[in-house]
């Protein structure tokens, strides 16, 4: 019951960031994308944590969307853009995840291999589906708004999926199961590269620089 209670903490703590960083007007893409980022480094690196994160900054970004004076539309597109850069950090944390496993050679079985394959095969689909949701249950003024935004993005293809592609050429395994999980090992070494990324933008931003 009490760790209910903290992920439903955590998950509102996410939310009321994400809103703010919308709300604000200010660089809007750059600061979900930081709110995301560090969410994602808070929860194991698995599928529904990466779920949970979407969906409660999604959930933000429309909150604060409705009282952006950019005009609802182009906060809510801001805001997602934000959130998709900040997964492909998630993908190129389980990839040099992967790498490094593959590297220790027999330390990687074909099983844990295979299955951090199709995880992150996975988190486009995640993404969109929870992006749906979100939509499904949002108020009449935000509804068409973010579907329109969700279906523009599922034309032009996320930058989410673009990097997963790219780098999932480098694995060549033939039959992979796509409704594969994590493996332990691969999630709690991806997580640790994943909070790498996050401890290196937070150390540009205060020197000055930002997230490309």
């Amino acid at each position: 019951m009490a760790e209910e209670r903290s992920s439903a903490t955590l998950d509102e703590a996410i939310r009321q960031a994400a809103a703010e960083a919308v709300r604000s007007g200010e660089d809007i893409r750059r600061r979900v994308h930081d709110v995301t980022l560090e969410a994602l480094r808070s929860r194991r690196f698995d599928r529904a944590g990466i779920r949970e994160v979407v969906r409660s900054v999604t959930e933000g970004i429309t909150l604060g969307a409705e009282s952006n004076r950019l005009g609802l539309r182009e906060a809510l597109a801001e805001g997602l853009r934000g959130l998709d850069q900040a997964l492909t950090r998630s993908v190129e944390a389980g990839h040099e995840a992967l790498r490094q496993l593959a590297a220790t050679g027999r330390d990687l079985s074909d099983h844990e291999l295979r299955q951090g394959l199709a995880g992150l095969k996975k988190i486009e689909e995640d993404f969109i589906a929870t992006l749906d949701q979100v939509a499904g249950s949002a108020n009449e003024r935000v509804r068409p708004e973010l579907r329109q935004v969700i279906r523009q993005a599922v034309h032009a293809g996320t930058e989410t999926g673009r990097q997963s592609a790219r780098l999932m050429a480098e694995f060549t395994l033939a039959g992979i199961e796509l409704a594969g999980e994590f493996g332990l090992r691969f999630a709690q070494l991806a997580g640790g590269v994943l909070a790498g990324m996050a401890d290196a933008l937070h150390r540009k931003d205060e020197e000055g620089g930002s997230p490309r």
